[in-house]
């Protein structure tokens, strides 16, 4: 009996209820609820274009950075193979003054100069580890400086040899 007295109460009284608006404030939160106006984020055309367009950018970084570094990869390869070449050549001239010296018959095996030349050849096998973990222009450079170092301390000890057997062989002539 409530439900019928309801529909003619309505049926009445019908123009009264479509006179009447509803206030904006009603109908925005009205149609907030309506299934069919949710933006889902990942259904969203605008979303994927932004994400498509932060892995083409992406992918061009990695591309031009991996490019740019090998041309140092080849010259790390190209340090390397221009310091094989020295070294041969220095360690050549190192090897025949050092076998000059041993043929001086006076040679001293203690004194400062063998010390020296101990701690310069330390000095190169260290740095000859680094030319070989990380090639740069420095290390070769230092590396080709301690080889000069080390030739000039030879040629130092060699006339300072030959000049104490010119000496000794003056000193045995003199009466």
């Amino acid at each position: 009996m409530k439900k019928d007295s309801l529909k003619n109460f309505i049926a009445g009284h019908r123009q009264e209820f479509d006179d009447k608006q509803p206030a904006e404030k009603n109908w925005t939160k009205i149609e907030s609820k309506l299934p069919g106006k949710h933006i889902d984020l990942w259904n969203n055309v605008r979303v994927w274009q932004i994400a498509a367009m932060f892995l083409l950018t992406l992918s061009a970084y990695l591309i031009i950075t991996r490019t740019a570094s090998q041309p140092l990869v080849a010259d790390r390869a190209k340090l390397q193979v221009e310091f094989m070449d020295l070294e041969s050549f220095y360690n050549g001239q190192i090897a025949d003054k050092i076998e000059l010296i041993s043929t001086i018959k006076e040679f001293n095996d203690q004194d400062s100069f063998t010390q020296d030349f101990e701690k310069l050849d330390a000095m190169y096998q260290v740095l000859r580890e680094q030319m070989k973990a990380h090639p740069t222009e420095k290390i070769k450079d230092a590396l080709i400086l301690n080889m000069l170092v080390r030739i000039d301390l030879l040629n130092q000890q060699i006339k300072s040899l030959e000049d104490s057997e010119r000496e000794g062989e003056t000193g045995d002539v003199t009466i």
